[in-house]
């Protein structure tokens, strides 16, 4: 099949319709499609000018091998061809500065965008359109950002890009930064973006200045801005009250200032130099969380109305991820907040340090089902414990602080081993509350007659507590191991004794410290017990913050609860150190 303005390998399984054949001659710059091995099975007429190559010149080749090449004209190593891995991926991507070789062995340099492409019912291929850019692009040098619009593809890959670089982060700042670096210089050399805060007030968040390949901040311009006027029909005030979008100048804030913004906007335009700006509101679904203006200065085309409905596509999406993120930071610090509640203080006990810390799984809501405690029995032991119920939701904190508030009250009112406590814990969950699973430590740490310290434990389905010695010896203290709690199976349950030679350091940990995708929980174990043991001369509350830095998995996905305890470096009843809490 052969379409005017292109040509197509004849009879090729997969070979594009005459009707995408003709929109791809339609879309004004250079377009290929390739096979899943990446073999060229069309092109366009406007590609085969650019790289100097006929059509039979191109077709059934292999792209990368015939086309791409690295800034000296030496062919691009597979490896390092950012196209090629999109391509392997199956995703869309796009690059500013590449280049090609033509036919007649000179450079192209170029500007891409490759994505997915269905050439038939069961066909699968992959779509490249580059066009040629400014030689000042291939020196470093940035091209005025609006001397050539933006195609209606460019438009829709900016479109593409903004939403998914937006949507994918859950932190305000984090969504300002990508923002910024979407529209400047593309679209204009200054962005601002100013913000309407949770009290009504107007904060000018953003003023960033492109400066060739950088992105400068101006601090002096940010801050405070003066109240939002009800009625005033100046452009930022119209779109911080979600009106309108519009083209302002110099002049526009030239006339007599109707409002404290105006005369701020007045001075924004003489500090920043701008003689053009697009001012578009920033809305979610609920409510218009600010602005944002992109200003051209020098030598730039102003911007037209024809330019806003790009501006408004864009910050429409920044509204969407920017109330997302407020939302999730909100849900944030009420759940930590909660979680601070629901963490107690540790005892004072003489004679003994404990230290405790707490780290929320990084990406669920701040709360989980890890947890630990201490407290003064009715027969003046201390009773230790560390558990985990099983989510990373207010649904695992909840059943948390029910799973310890019961074994709180059982083993202060029962002058029973930790084993029996447990056993009957265990009965109680399964009957009053929504725990379906859940593993828990429960100890008992006293003095003895001597002068030492005995520890004595169960263990329902946990990690094993660490004891180190002063002198850096690590053991796992692994008998009194029973299964974790919510089985039903009503099996009796071991207690184990030992005692806790002087200056010793007992840990306690959930499996979010040693568990690691990829790696067996031996090597957990093991990662944690040399840690610690190199660790073992260390002040507590050092040892406990630097075992924490160096075991946690750097991916990580789980909550963290982390006790430790240390014993006086001589038999005695001295008083302990402070504790702290985290």
């Amino acid at each position: 099949m052969a379409v005017a303005g292109s040509a197509w390998v004849p009879g090729e399984p997969g070979a594009p319709s005459a009707v995408l054949a003709r929109r791809l001659d339609a879309i004004g710059t250079g377009a290929y499609v390739v096979d899943p091995q990446g073999r060229i099975i069309a092109v366009n007429a406007l590609a085969e000018r650019l790289l100097d190559r006929s059509a039979a010149a191109l077709l059934g080749r292999d792209a990368h091998d015939l086309l791409h090449r690295d800034s000296g004209g030496r062919h691009m190593p597979r490896a390092q061809c950012r196209m090629r891995q999109a391509f392997h991926a199956g995703r869309p991507a796009q690059a500013e500065t590449d280049y090609f070789a033509r036919g007649d062995g000179s450079l192209l340099p170029i500007s891409w965008l490759i994505a997915p492409y269905e050439a038939g019912a069961d066909e699968t291929a992959t779509l490249v359109l580059f066009h040629a850019v400014d030689r000042a692009v291939k020196t470093g040098t940035r091209a005025d950002p609006s001397a050539q619009p933006l195609t209606e593809l460019e438009r829709l890959a900016l479109l593409a890009e903004a939403t998914t670089r937006l949507t994918s982060t859950l932190d305000a700042e984090e969504t300002l930064r990508r923002l910024v670096t979407l529209v400047v210089p593309r679209l204009a050399e200054w962005a601002v973006i100013d913000l309407i805060t949770e009290r009504d007030e107007v904060w000018r968040a953003v003023v960033v200045h492109g400066e060739g390949e950088t992105l400068v901040h101006h601090d002096d311009l940010q801050g405070p801005m003066p109240p939002l006027p009800e009625d005033s029909p100046m452009p930022l005030s119209r779109a911080l009250r979600g009106v309108a979008s519009a083209v302002a100048a110099p002049e526009t804030y030239q006339r007599e200032p109707d409002s404290g913004i105006a005369l701020e906007q007045r001075r924004l335009f003489e500090a920043t130099g701008m003689h053009s700006a697009a001012i578009a509101p920033i809305r979610s679904a609920r409510e218009v969380l600010g602005a944002l203006t992109l200003g051209r200065a020098g030598q730039s085309q102003a911007f037209t109305p024809a330019d806003l409905p790009l501006i408004e596509d864009i910050a429409r999406r920044a509204g969407i991820a920017l109330d997302n993120a407020r939302l999730y930071q909100r849900q944030r610090k009420v759940a930590e907040t909660m979680q601070n509640h629901l963490l107690p203080q540790m005892p004072r006990v003489p004679g003994l340090e404990m230290t405790v810390r707490y780290l929320p799984a990084p990406n669920a809501s701040q709360v989980g089902g890890d947890w630990y405690d201490a407290f003064r029995l009715s027969d003046d032991a201390t009773a230790l414990a560390i558990g985990d119920v099983v989510g990373h939701d207010l649904e695992a904190a909840a059943g948390m602080a029910q799973v310890r508030n019961m074994l709180r009250a059982y083993a202060w009112s029962q002058q029973e081993p930790p084993s029996r406590i447990v056993e009957r814990l265990d009965e109680a969950i399964m009957h009053i509350t929504d725990v379906t699973m859940a593993t828990v430590i429960l100890s008992r740490v006293e003095e003895t007659a001597d002068g030492h310290w005995q520890l004595s434990w169960t263990n329902a389905g946990h990690p094993p507590p660490l004891l180190i010695s002063h002198d850096g010896l690590a053991r796992y203290l692994t008998d009194g191991h029973g299964i974790l709690l919510g089985t039903g199976l009503g099996r009796r349950r071991p207690d184990a004794t030992v005692l806790l030679p002087p200056g010793s350091t007992l840990v306690l940990y959930t499996d979010g410290l040693i568990e690691e995708p990829g790696h067996t929980l031996d090597e957990g174990l093991d990662r944690l017990r040399r840690h610690a043991a190199a660790l073992a001369h260390r002040p507590l509350a050092s040892f406990t913050d630097q075992l924490l830095r160096r075991v946690r998995p750097a991916d990580n996905d789980d909550d963290v609860a982390l006790l430790t305890l240390r014993t006086p470096a001589r038999p005695s009843t001295g008083q302990a150190a402070p504790t702290t809490r985290p």
